[in-house]
């Protein structure tokens, strides 16, 4: 009588390396030491503004040595990028819920226009991060701030932009908005000349000419930057 041979057994799965896990914790390790350094560049920004902020204060702040900061920032450049990420995403926030109390375009950008004023005047730091990276040339930035990170500025300020672009869309839309102009460069422009005016409210100073060749100073309040700002998106956007 002759018997059946045996199958070969199937060859066992190969286990997952062990260091598929130590990759993906010292990941997790490095997003979170990440996040804690641009926690405290934004605390020290806020506290101290960006002019006085240095890689050792940041460091100290965090509890390590400025070493450490270099190994997960290629330098200032990007930490001050990536901190102004942080802002532009409460910026959104702030835009999105002041945007979604009405319906109607012409009140829609006022109160975008208006929440981006009071949020620039509450967070000073706000505004000088994001003026001190505009004024660098773009082939500067690209040499000194990783790509990863300009993507992730790109998309936060894209974010915020994008309100904007929409709101001025649906007024041509409705015809109470008769700009002809590309509505996503009418936003950026909206953008760099609120930057400009929010610097305005921090110095609350007004020059005028008082009489031919003699200068004057007044005062500005936000208050009253806001509303030209205001005046100024409707009246660009065409509002009629």
């Amino acid at each position: 009588m002759s018997s059946t041979p045996a199958s070969p057994a199937a060859p066992a799965a190969p286990a997952a390396p062990a260091t598929d896990g130590r990759r993906r914790a010292a990941a997790a390790r490095r997003r979170a030491r990440e996040a804690e350094i641009i926690a405290a560049t934004r605390t020290l920004f806020d506290a101290k503004g960006t002019g006085d902020a240095q890689i050792e204060d940041i460091a100290s702040a965090v509890g390590i040595n400025r070493a450490i900061v270099y190994r997960h920032f290629t330098g200032k450049e990007e930490l001050f990028a990536l901190t102004l990420v942080s802002y532009l995403d409460e910026l959104r926030t702030e835009m999105d819920a002041a945007a979604a109390l009405t319906d109607r375009p012409a009140d829609r950008l006022a109160a975008i226009v208006a929440a981006f004023v009071d949020y620039g005047v509450r967070y000073p730091a706000f505004v000088d991060c994001a003026q001190a990276l505009m004024r660098r040339r773009g082939d500067e930035l690209l040499a000194e701030v990783s790509e990863g990170a300009l993507f992730r500025l790109g998309r936060a300020i894209s974010a915020c932009l994008a309100l904007l672009s929409a709101t001025l869309e649906a007024g041509v839309t409705a015809g109470v908005f008769a700009t002809s102009d590309d509505p996503d460069l009418l936003a950026n422009t909206l953008y760099a000349s609120g930057l400009g005016a929010l610097q305005l409210a921090r110095i609350g100073i007004l020059v005028r000419e008082a009489a031919p060749g003699i200068p004057t100073i007044g005062t500005i309040s936000a208050d009253q930057v806001r509303a030209n700002l205001v005046a100024s998106a409707l009246a660009l956007a065409g509002y009629r």
